[in-house]
This record gives structure tokens, C-alpha cells and sequence, in this order.
């Protein structure tokens, strides 16, 4: 009896040295979210570690912790990113985001929404703005 069955992705496979993932990541008030979007459809991802993430001296260790979360919960490489960030912290993030391994596609500024809900938004521009693989 055949249960299910898994059918191959159409077109080539990814390459292994192309563009992973883009995410949407959010910074503010002593907390951090990231977020994917695909198909217009954005969802936030579990804090792995069941707590906000707190302000960090070392920007570049948030985006990596950040980074690490969605990698695995995504199960593949995240290289870009657009950041929500409110404008007078923007400054130093380009080089915390090399620091931490990531293309910076966009900086936003998320005004006064809860971080959450600029990191959803910020998924969506990272779909729309990523690199295509193929």
C-alpha cells in the first residue's frame, strides 16, 4: 500500500554556491524577529529559545543569532535580508550584517509598529527584492 508519494522539484537543482534564502529581520526595543515570505504569504519564526532576544552590545551577534534561527528552521542557507530598523540605529548595521554573513537588501524603517509586525513586512520586500536562483 502506497501511503504518499514524493515528487521531484521541477526545473535544475539549486546550485550550492547561489543565493539562499532572504528574510526579513526586525530590531528594536531590546528585541529581534525574522521572518520569510513566499508567495506573498509571510510568517513569523519561532524563537527557538522561547525568549526576545535582549539589545546586545554587538549588533553583528544579534543578526547572526537572528540568521542562525531561520537557517534552521528553514533547513538552508539565509544570505539576504532587508532590516527594519529605526533610522537613527541604521548607521552601523551594514557592517554588522557582513559580520554575520548577510547581504543587506534593503534598510526600512519601521516607525512605531511592534517588531513582529515590521519583520513580516520586511519578509515581503526580501521576497520581492531577492536574487532569483536559475
Amino acid at each position: 500500500m502506497k501511503l504518499f508519494q514524493i515528487e521531484e522539484p521541477e526545473g535544475p537543482p539549486l546550485a550550492a554556491e547561489g543565493p539562499g534564502a532572504a528574510v526579513g529581520i526586525a530590531l528594536g526595543r531590546g528585541q529581534g524577529a525574522v521572518a520569510i515570505a513566499v508567495g506573498g504569504n509571510a510568517e513569523l519564526l519561532p524563537d527557538s529559545d522561547g525568549a526576545k532576544l535582549l539589545a546586545e552590545s554587538d549588533l553583528g551577534a544579534l543578526l547572526q543569532g537572528l540568521r542562525s534561527r531561520a537557517e534552521k528552521q528553514l533547513a538552508r542557507p539565509v544570505t539576504h535580508a532587508v532590516i527594519a530598523i529605526p533610522a537613527i540605529e541604521a548607521g552601523p548595521i551594514a557592517v554588522a550584517a557582513e559580520t554575520a554573513g548577510l547581504e543587506v537588501l534593503d534598510l526600512v524603517d519601521p516607525g512605531t509598529k511592534p517588531v513582529e509586525s515590521a519583520a513580516l513586512e520586511a519578509a515581503l520586500l526580501a521576497e520581492d527584492l531577492a536574487p532569483k536562483v536559475g
